[in-house]
C-alpha cells in the first residue's frame, strides 16, 4: 500500500448492547474526519440499522456470536457459555469468519477488535494477523470474559480457559483499556493504552423540548412489566421523559432508536439506564445525575460498584421482578437525585446575547467543560488509532523494502 494513500482501519463491533456500536459511529466518523478509511462490521443486522442511524454503512460478519439475555437484561450465563463453545467449535462459525476476514485484513493496515469477538481473537494471536489488531475493551468486561466458564465448568478447565483467553489477548499488536473514570490517556510497557471511555460531543445549544429525565435501554431490555414499573415510578416528569429503547419499540411513548440521544441526555436533569461504560461516561463527562438500573450482568454490576468511588450523583435500583417495589424505588431514587438537579429550562431558538446555555450560567460552564472533556476524550482515541495504523503501515514498508534510505 502507498505510503501517501489514506490509513486503512477495519473496526469490527459486537452488537450484543449498544455501547461498542456507539463507540464504532463515533471513531469511525472522527477517524473519516482526520482522512482515515475506516469500515465497519458488526454481529447482527439490529446492530447494523443502529449503526445506520448514525450515518454508518456497516455489514455484518455474522451473527452466531452472542451473548444470551433474558427480557430484563439478565445475563444467561451458561446459555452464553454454550453459545460461545458452539461458536468456536463449529467449522461452519469462527472458522468461517476468519476466512471472511482474511482479505479485509490484507487491505487494513489496522484491525479494531470491539470487544472480544473471538474470531479476532484468534487472529490477534495467530502470527500471520496478529501483527494488526487492535483490543478495544473496558476492564470490567475483560474480567467477565476470562470468568466466562467460572462455575459452569469444572475449576481446571474454567481457569485454562482463562489462561487461554488471557494470552490471546496479550499477544496481539496493541490493547486499548477504557473506563468511564480514567481521567488521562496513559501508555504502559508493551503497548497497553488505557484511554477515557469516548463520549459523543454534545451541541452548545439545546435542540428540540427540554427534557427532565433521558432514559434509555438497550434491547436486552423487553419485559414489559419492568418498563410500566419504569414510567409509573417517573410518572411526575411524564410531560418531560424522553424513553428510548429498541426493546420497546411500538410503546406508548418510547421510540426504538435516537442517534440524538446524547445531546438531550447532556442538557437534562436526570440520567436514566442500565451502568454500561457509555451511559456512565455520559453522565461523568456532562456532569448529570444518573439512575442505575442493575440486573445481573457482571460487566455492569462490576461498573456499578465502582461509581461511588467518584463522587458521581447516582441511585441504583434492582429490578428483580417485583413491579410495586420497583416503582416504588425508581420513585425514591429519581426524586432524590432530582432535588439536586437544576431545573430544565426551554431550549432558546437563538444563543442568548452573553452566549450562555438554556440552563443559566452555571449551567452553561457545565456543559462547556463537558463539551471540551468529551472533545479530548474523542481526540486522544482519534490520535492513538492513528498512529497505531501509522506505525503499522511503516513497518509493513519497511519489511517489504518499500522505505529505502535517501542519500
Amino acid at each position: 500500500m502507498h505510503a501517501s494513500a489514506p490509513l486503512r482501519i477495519l473496526y469490527l463491533a459486537t452488537a450484543d448492547a449498544r455501547g461498542h456500536l456507539m463507540r464504532a459511529q463515533l471513531l469511525a466518523q472522527a477517524l473519516r474526519a482526520k482522512g482515515a478509511a475506516v469500515d465497519v462490521l458488526t454481529t447482527s443486522e439490529a446492530g447494523r440499522t443502529f449503526l445506520a442511524g448514525f450515518g454508518i454503512d456497516a455489514l455484518v460478519l455474522s451473527p452466531h456470536y452472542a451473548m444470551q439475555f433474558d427480557s430484563c437484561q439478565n445475563m444467561r450465563r451458561r446459555d452464553s457459555a454454550a453459545n460461545v463453545l458452539r461458536y468456536m467449535l463449529h467449522p461452519g462459525r469462527m472458522l468461517r469468519d476468519v476466512w471472511r476476514l482474511r482479505a479485509a485484513f490484507a487491505r487494513s493496515d489496522l484491525v479494531v477488535n470491539d470487544s472480544f469477538h473471538p474470531a479476532l481473537l484468534l487472529m490477534g494471536y495467530l502470527p500471520g494477523w496478529r501483527h494488526k489488531v487492535v483490543h478495544v475493551y473496558g476492564g470490567s468486561l475483560r474480567r467477565a470474559l476470562e470468568g466466562t466458564f467460572d462455575g459452569s465448568l469444572p475449576r481446571w478447565a474454567a481457569a485454562l480457559f482463562r489462561a487461554a483467553v488471557s494470552v490471546q489477548i496479550d499477544a496481539s499488536h496493541a490493547r486499548l483499556e477504557h473506563d468511564f473514570a480514567y481521567a488521562e490517556p496513559q501508555l504502559h510497557p508493551g503497548r497497553n493504552y488505557r484511554l477515557p471511555t469516548p463520549v459523543a460531543i454534545a451541541p452548545a445549544q439545546p435542540a428540540g423540548l427540554p427534557c427532565e429525565a433521558a432514559v434509555y435501554l438497550n434491547p436486552h431490555f423487553r419485559d414489559a412489566d419492568l418498563a410500566l414499573a419504569l414510567e409509573q415510578g417517573l410518572a411526575p416528569l411524564a410531560s418531560l421523559l424522553h424513553l428510548v429503547g429498541e426493546g420497546y419499540a411500538g410503546r406508548p411513548g418510547w421510540q426504538a432508536r435516537d442517534a440524538a440521544w446524547v445531546d438531550r441526555a447532556a442538557q437534562s436533569r436526570l440520567i436514566v439506564s442500565a451502568p454500561g461504560m457509555a451511559a456512565l461516561s455520559v453522565a461523568l463527562v456532562y456532569r448529570r445525575p444518573i439512575l442505575l438500573i442493575v440486573t445481573e450482568q457482571p460487566e455492569q454490576q462490576a461498573n456499578a460498584a465502582r461509581v461511588a468511588e467518584l463522587g458521581l450523583a447516582h441511585r441504583v435500583v434492582v429490578w428483580r421482578g417485583d413491579a410495586a417495589s420497583f416503582r416504588l424505588a425508581v420513585q425514591t431514587a429519581a426524586q432524590a437525585l432530582l432535588a439536586g438537579a437544576p431545573a430544565a429550562k426551554p431550549a432558546l431558538a437563538a444563543p442568548p446575547a452573553d452566549g450562555l446555555a438554556a440552563t443559566g450560567s452555571a449551567g452553561a460552564a457545565l456543559l462547556a467543560e463537558g463539551i471540551a472533556a468529551a472533545e479530548a476524550r474523542v481526540q486522544a482515541w482519534v490520535l492513538t488509532l492513528m498512529r497505531l495504523a501509522q506505525g503499522r503501515r511503516l513497518a509493513q514498508a519497511s519489511a517489504s523494502g518499500q522505505l529505502r534510505p535517501t542519500a
